[in-house]
């Protein structure tokens, strides 16, 4: 059994313990989180395990193999650094860092630490994505001709402004930096050239929604387009997002509704369509791929590393430098946004809620 101590048990902590107790590799014995109530239940989820509210308790405990961050990303940093001098396993969420320069510090760190045989991950779960997988399976089997164009849309009534989330940054870099890495998945290419368009919904002092079109190093050309702005306040909400991968000759496009995701390709040869179970976050397959590292001794190929969510960072807070660079328009009032605020508050089944201290994530 691989022994795991989670860090923060939020939302996202709730998640991985699930995972992990569904995983017969491991073997969940700390969590930790500063709120009582957390603390509370993860003892009622997990009997077994030592509930602390310090988390160098986890880290000193040599037992520990793995730790699994789950905090705000400010405090990733200092817990990535003290885990790995610890000789501890990471998985944690993205992004690794508030500050671009420490994301890339703790690249070198973790790159650096992977030669003592310490493995990291980062949950860019698109990249573990059935359906993402099958796309460009899709588009690089010939079908499609050659890939030219991409197109990317991600956009619900999720996280509101100033629900607690501010260290991410604006909604384009917590969120569209996954599928800014998305972009790169699919090209197997870096940016060339971008602009971007953002909107400040709600009169916000940073932008809610952004658009961004470009090229890629090898010519293909991209859209972007994400924002928490899709109905906050409607009766009944919904969401959209797609994505198409266009080729000189055919396509292949993805559609999901969090429950199902559906894969068609249009090809020269062959008409394909493909539904499944949507998989969430796709933390299963991530923890796998770190269980398969460890006890094989050798990083999993498809693992995320460090470097892939620093890189995905770094250029959706270029895009969105870029965004201020042109008309930043302000739309919508802050009367509205607390609406939308004290709405959330109170939905049981919603988009990006946050956690409430209950069995539910």
């Amino acid at each position: 059994m691989i022994t795991v101590g989670i860090i923060g048990f939020g939302r996202m902590g709730r998640c991985y313990l699930k995972a992990f107790q569904a995983d017969g590799r491991y073997h969940v014995t700390y969590i930790c989180d500063h709120n009582e109530d957390c603390r509370r239940l993860a003892q009622e989820l997990q009997p077994d395990a030592t509930i602390v509210e310090d988390e160098q308790l986890v880290l000193a405990d040599s037992s520990v193999q793995v730790v699994a961050l789950c905090t705000l990303c400010d405090a990733r940093p200092a817990e990535i650094r003290r885990a790995l001098a610890a000789g501890k396993h990471v998985i944690t969420e993205k992004p690794l860092a508030d500050t671009i320069d420490q994301e890339w510090e703790l690249v070198d760190l973790a790159e650096k630490a992977e030669q003592r045989g310490l493995y990291c991950t980062v949950n860019m779960y698109l990249q573990n994505a059935w359906y993402h997988h099958e796309m460009r399976r899709m588009a690089e089997s010939g079908e499609i001709g050659q890939l030219a164009i991409m197109r990317i849309c991600h956009m619900t009534p999720g996280l509101a402004p100033g629900e607690g989330h501010e260290a991410e940054g604006p909604s384009f870099h917590d969120c569209g930096m996954h599928y800014v890495g998305l972009a790169r998945f699919f090209s197997r290419s870096d940016f060339k050239t971008w602009h971007a368009q953002a909107l400040r919904m709600w009169s916000w002092k940073d932008p809610w929604w952004l658009q961004v079109h470009g090229t890629m190093q090898n010519d293909i050309v991209f859209d972007i387009t994400q924002g928490f702005v899709y109905g906050q306040l409607s009766k009944d909400q919904t969401h959209t997002s797609y994505v198409e991968l266009i080729g000189t000759q055919g396509f292949c496009r993805m559609t999901h509704d969090f429950h199902t995701a559906v894969v068609e390709l249009r090809g020269v040869s062959r008409t394909e369509r493909i539904e499944r179970p949507h998989g969430g976050k796709n933390i299963d397959i991530l923890i796998g791929q770190m269980a398969e590292s460890i006890l094989s001794g050798h990083r999993h190929p498809s693992m995320p590393e460090f470097r892939c969510s620093a890189t995905a960072s770094d250029y959706s807070w270029r895009m969105l430098d870029d965004a201020r660079l042109h008309d930043l328009p302000a739309i919508g009032t802050l009367d509205e946004l607390e609406s939308i605020r004290e709405r959330r508050r109170n939905l049981t089944n919603g988009y990006g809620l946050l956690p409430r201290n209950n069995k539910n994530v």
